[in-house]
């Protein structure tokens, strides 16, 4: 496509690009071209000031359709590194499928079969398009994390929870993850905080596995990997500054564990599964009967609604201090 350029030098390229992009004179639709040590920025019309300008053949930028431009709808799906999983309900999968794979940074495609369960809170997956393979490398909030999804739960729509935890902790605090997974809100903190002493407990051996791998690829130090019943490994810490349970159908089966680690004046994250209708009035009550059993005063400090779950269910937190 023939194009009007202005000709610089490499070392002017890019200050002169930021310069015309800033005038609204770039042409966006071609690629910058290199004529041995000098560059090309292609532009919409003359303007003098920057460099010789002449016209010249160049390579048409083509623009990658997203699935919502294919499909018509924004289909319901996860996108971890480069594989999307799409969800198990959609009756368009197969067509969905192929709109992801178009996509440059999509390899694999998934559908879920089941929903997230068992005792390590895993689904089954299946391929649908692309690699074969469940395994990928995940970035979020400035760490990576290699996962395989159908050995370990992780979902990016915790990414915004994740930092907003990750800034309340301080210079030296002691943090226990009760259900760490493979690290998103254990590494986040360990690498934000060189200081702090991170505890990650997992009873799952595969993301144990991933959790080690990924505290190689973050190079943080200050991360303790423990494998076991988080009730069992709780037994032999105390005095913890906060302590995060991430595990929202069954987290008041730990109760009682965290309240014996955590020290008083810290706090505890707890999430949950709760319907529309009792969000967390019912779950303080139960957190208070646990406490008061252990001679101690629960003070919420902050309740939200974290994302949608299902009809009419919510995932919610609720942060508390213990005194």
């Amino acid at each position: 496509m023939d194009s009007f350029y202005i000709e610089v030098s490499k070392i002017e390229g890019e200050k002169t690009r930021k310069e015309l992009t800033g005038l609204g004179i770039i042409n966006k639709g071609v690629k910058i071209k290199q004529a041995g040590e000098m560059l090309l920025i292609p532009i919409i019309s003359p303007v003098k000031g920057f460099g010789d300008i002449g016209k010249a053949d160049f390579e048409i930028i083509e623009k990658e359709e997203t699935p919502e431009q294919i499909l018509g709808f924004s289909p319901a799906i996860e996108k971890i590194g480069d594989i999307a999983i799409i969800d198990r309900h959609e009756p368009d999968a197969p067509k969905i499928a192929e709109a992801l794979i178009r996509q440059k940074k999509i390899k694999t495609v998934l559908v879920a079969q089941t929903p997230v369960g068992g005792e390590y809170r895993i689904r089954e997956l299946s391929v649908l398009a692309g690699e074969t393979r469940t395994e990928t490398l995940y970035k979020e909030n400035g760490c990576r994390y290699r996962i395989d999804l159908s050995k370990v739960y992780f979902t990016p729509r915790l990414a915004t929870e994740r930092a907003r935890i990750a800034d309340q902790i301080k210079y030296g605090d002691l943090v226990v993850d009760m259900f760490a997974g493979a690290g998103p809100f254990s590494i986040l903190i360990a690498k934000k905080y060189p200081q702090a002493h991170v505890i990650a407990i997992d009873k799952n051996p595969d993301a144990i596995k991933y959790l080690r791998e990924n505290a190689r690829l973050n190079k943080v130090i200050n991360l303790e990997i423990r494998e076991g019943d988080a009730r069992d490994i709780c037994m032999d810490i105390t005095g913890a500054d906060h302590v995060i349970m991430n595990l929202p159908h069954s987290g008041l089966d730990f109760m009682e564990a965290a309240l014996k680690v955590v020290r008083k004046g810290g706090f505890i994250h707890f999430y949950a599964i709760s319907h529309e209708d009792e969000l967390f009035n019912g779950l303080l009550l139960k957190i208070n009967q646990i406490a008061k059993q252990l001679h101690l005063v629960i003070t919420p400090v902050d309740k939200k609604i974290v994302r949608p779950y299902a009809p009419y269910q919510y995932n919610i937190c609720i942060d508390f201090q213990v005194s």
